[in-house]
């Protein structure tokens, strides 16, 4: 009979098992993307396809990962797996989200019985397509890439040399990064197993299973307990993105949430149609969105993020619509509608209770995909990117990262220098186009990018171009986002949110990300944090008189 306390370490070394996992997903990684943006992530599973511990990655791809696994197990059963094997699924119409995002999963023996799955997930550079690395044009999935089915693969049979492996390799465009990558998804699943037989072999297998019931348990009785505080009733929530890339907008995401005693049911009737490009959410995304909103504005770090947190909602997604697309719809830019579902999420529940309401943020993955075909082969960079966080009543939002949705890191311009040799990064800048209030929102961000060979292709999804972050409570709104093209030939143009195109040695990009914005009247800040951000040069004398009603001629006698 174990004690309460052993219970606990089990726990602690399940959730470290799957940290872990991350790590050597990152570490082991080919790419830029997934080396540097950290764009993938790992967890452990329990043998009820359930995720029980996830590293601290990607809200959107772990979400929803117990559904992908699900999708797997109905062709693939657990009883008729073997050592060796391993599933595999990027298929965003059973279970995945887009083609990019490869999921596998490791069954974990343990005594001759499967006790659980490694888990990882990996966005990659290239899955062929009608682009290189982005193919902003497509109109449908077959556009988009290989499809790989929920499959079951052997390592020894299929892998290292094996028929599968030559036939992903034989169609990507960058297939040393991408095999190598998915060698680091192996070795991430590898880790997360061998971390799990040692625990099982000092505690023994009951008591590990036991102890992944409860941390699911647990989640799900914090995530009621967090619900139970909010007052019954139907409320209403929506965000909207900008435009459909062809100029027609806003196109409306539409979140109306039920709150009765512990359970809260979210239903997006009401949202756009599904659209004729790639901005379509597959259903794994939207439930991956809600569920992170539901987390993050509800409970704390302290409650781990697994399928516990699952248990308490319910979700409709009609058919159809952006949030729940049919086939053969095009997904490549799901991220732009997951991120509006999140924030439509947050909108609602703010309205149950204003003590859990912040002022918008950029809340925009920004995805910038720069590709160039030489002799002997193609180079593909992927560069995610965000605007600033929104203010909260807690202080002010963070500067110039990701989206919850996403939390990506911001690549370093040195790596892009070392890997890249037909494009320069020459400015990285903080754009102080914040939203001001008693807090304020976070910075943009701005990366201009130098062309240096010609016939480059440069793609692009974003976002809150035209529709800028609300302010709350008196606070302004955060700043909008733009892009500019500076031609070798002198001209300038400004460019849409969403765009594919061929530059030219010369030619010069400049993205610039919006600011979050600020909640409360300015003028009660805090005037050592005005003082500060005037030091730093974020705001002008101007600013900090007009704005936030600082003396600047008292304090410079």
């Amino acid at each position: 009979m174990l004690s309460s306390i052993d219970d606990a370490i089990i726990a602690q070394a399940i959730q470290a098992a799957a940290q872990e996992a991350g790590l050597k997903l990152v570490r082991a990684a080919h790419s830029t993307i997934l080396r540097e943006a950290q764009d993938g992530s790992a967890a452990l599973l329990d043998r009820k396809r359930n995720v029980v511990a996830l590293a601290e990655l990607i809200p959107v791809q772990l979400g929803a990962m117990g559904v992908t696994l699900r999708a797997c197990l109905a062709y693939y059963p657990v009883e008729t797996l073997s050592p060796g094997d391993f599933l595999i699924n990027n298929d965003p119409y059973e279970g995945g989200q887009h083609l990019q995002d490869i999921y596998i999963f490791t069954p974990i023996f343990v005594e001759g019985r499967i006790i659980g799955f490694g888990g990882s997930v990996a966005h990659h550079l290239d899955i062929g397509g009608g682009n290189a690395g982005l193919h902003m044009a497509a109109t449908e999935i077959y556009q988009e890439g290989l499809r790989i089915p929920p499959s079951r693969y052997n390592i020894e049979r299929d892998w290292n040399g094996g028929p599968f492996e030559r036939l992903l390799f034989s169609n990507f465009r960058v297939p040393h990064e991408t095999i190598g990558d998915i060698n680091a998804q192996f070795a991430a699943n590898d880790i997360a197993t061998l971390r799990l037989v040692e625990l099982c072999g000092k505690y023994g297998v009951d008591a590990v299973v036991a102890c992944m019931d409860r941390m699911l348990d647990y989640t799900e009785s914090r995530v009621r307990s967090s619900i139970r505080t909010l007052p019954d009733g139907v409320y209403n929530g929506h965000d909207a993105i900008d435009d459909d890339g062809a100029g027609s907008g806003p196109i409306d995401v539409r979140a109306r949430i039920t709150i009765a005693g512990d359970s809260i049911e979210v239903d997006m009737t009401g949202t756009h149609a599904q659209l004729d490009n790639n901005l379509n959410a597959p259903l794994a995304s939207g439930l991956a969105a809600v569920l992170s909103s539901i987390k993050m504005v509800l409970t704390g770090p302290d409650v781990p993020f697994n399928e516990g947190a699952i248990r308490p909602v319910t979700i409709v997604a009609p058919e159809g619509t952006i949030v729940n697309p049919k086939f053969p719809a095009a997904v490549r830019a799901r991220m732009t509608t997951a991120n509006r579902v999140y924030g439509a999420v947050k909108d609602a529940l703010s309205k149950a209770s204003r003590d859990l309401a912040t002022a918008q943020g950029f809340e925009t993955t920004t995805v910038i995909v720069l590709a160039h075909r030489r002799e002997g082969g193609f180079s593909i960079c992927t560069d995610p990117q965000g605007g600033g966080f929104g203010a909260t009543r807690l202080g002010d939002g963070c500067d110039a990262v990701d989206s919850p949705m996403t939390n990506c890191s911001n690549s370093p311009v040195e790596s892009f220098d070392a890997n890249f040799d037909f494009f320069r990064v020459v400015s990285a800048r903080l754009v102080a186009n914040f939203g001001h209030g008693r807090t304020r929102g976070g910075c943009g961000y701005a990366r201009r990018y130098r062309i240096l060979r010609d016939g480059v292709d440069f793609g692009m999804y974003s976002d809150r171009f035209a529709r800028r972050p609300k302010g709350l409570d008196g606070g302004s709104d955060g700043g909008l986002a733009s892009c500019t093209l500076y031609s070798r030939d002198g001209t300038t143009r400004a460019m849409p949110s969403k765009f594919h195109l061929k530059l030219n040695a010369g030619d010069e990009i400049e993205v610039i990300l919006g600011g979050g914005a600020g909640l409360g009247d300015p003028a009660t800040r805090d005037r050592r944090l005005v003082l500060r951000d005037l030091r730093d040069g974020l705001i002008s004398q101007e600013v900090a008189r007009e704005v936030y009603k600082l003396d600047v001629l008292a304090l410079a006698g």
